[in-house]
C-alpha cells in the first residue's frame, strides 16, 4: 500500500501491514484528538477504547496500570503501551515514516514544527484540563475558570501568530501537513468551541482552522464523531 505525500514531501511502500493498535481516548480530550489526527494521516487502524474521564475510569486499576499519572491517551502496540500524546506522535513518526511524515525535512521548519508544538503542548492545554478547571473552580469559583482559560489560549495564540508568520502556508508551515497542525487543529478547535475565544484577533489561525474543516483526516478525529461522545 503506497502512503499518502506528507510533509517531508516523501512517500514510501510498506513492507508488511501494520499491527492494529489500541487507542484509551476520551471524546472530548484535545491530547487523544491530536494522536486521533495522526493515526488518520497515516493511515493507521486502531481499536478506540473509550475512558470516561467524568466518571472517573482513568483512576480504575486497569487504565493505572497503563499510565499511572490517568491521563488519556494511550496507545497499545501489541504487548507495548505508551502515553502521554507527544511521545506517541514521535513513536508513530519514527515507526511508520513513510506512512505521512509529519516532520519536514527542512531544519527551520521542523525546529518551527516543535516550537508550535511545544507552545500549545506546554503552555496552553495543560492549563485548560479537566484537572486544572475542576480546581479553580473549587478552589477560587465556579465563574473564574472560563476567565483563565480565555487568558492562556489568547496568550498563546499571541504568540503563535508572531511563530507562524512568515512560514504558514495552506497549513501551519506550507502546503503540507505536519506536526504543529496535529497540535493546532484540536487547540483551536477548542478555543472556538468550547471556551468561546475571539479568533478575529488570530488571522493566521483561523485560516488554519478553516483548513482543517476541509480535511478528513482532521474532521474524523473530530470530537463529536466519536464512539463515546454524547448524543447531540
Amino acid at each position: 500500500m503506497t502512503a499518502a505525500t506528507g510533509c517531508g514531501g516523501a512517500s514510501g511502500v510498506a513492507s508488511a501491514p501494520p499491527a492494529k493498535l489500541k487507542l484509551y481516548s476520551y471524546w472530548r480530550s484535545s491530547c487523544s484528538f491530536r494522536v486521533r489526527i495522526a493515526l488518520n494521516l497515516k493511515g493507521l487502524e486502531y481499536e478506540y477504547v473509550p475512558v470516561n474521564l467524568l466518571k472517573g475510569e482513568q483512576f480504575s486499576a486497569e487504565f493505572s496500570k497503563l499510565n499511572p499519572i490517568h491521563y488519556v491517551p494511550a496507545l497499545a502496540d501489541g504487548d507495548f503501551v505508551l502515553a502521554d500524546s507527544f511521545a506517541i506522535l514521535m513513536y508513530l513518526e519514527e515507526k511508520y515514516p513513510h506512512h505521512h511524515p509529519l516532520l519536514p525535512s527542512d531544519l527551520v521548519k521542523r525546529a518551527i514544527n516543535y516550537q508550535a508544538a511545544n507552545i500549545v503542548s506546554s503552555s496552553i492545554q495543560p492549563l485548560q484540563n479537566l484537572y486544572v478547571l475542576k480546581f479553580i473552580g473549587e478552589k477560587v469559583g465556579p465563574s473564574e475558570p472560563l476567565s483563565w482559560v480565555q487568558y492562556h489560549i489568547d496568550r498563546g495564540f499571541s504568540a503563535l501568530e508572531k511563530v507562524l508568520a512568515g512560514h504558514a502556508g495552506k497549513y501551519a508551515t506550507g502546503d503540507e501537513i505536519c506536526l504543529a497542525d496535529v497540535f493546532l487543529a484540536p487547540q483551536i478547535y477548542a478555543a472556538v468551541k468550547r471556551f468561546n475565544v475571539d479568533m478575529s484577533q488570530y488571522p493566521i489561525l483561523s485560516k488554519l482552522h478553516e483548513a482543517y474543516s476541509e480535511t478528513p483526516a482532521f474532521q474524523d478525529a473530530l470530537p463529536e464523531n466519536q464512539p463515546d461522545a454524547p448524543e447531540p
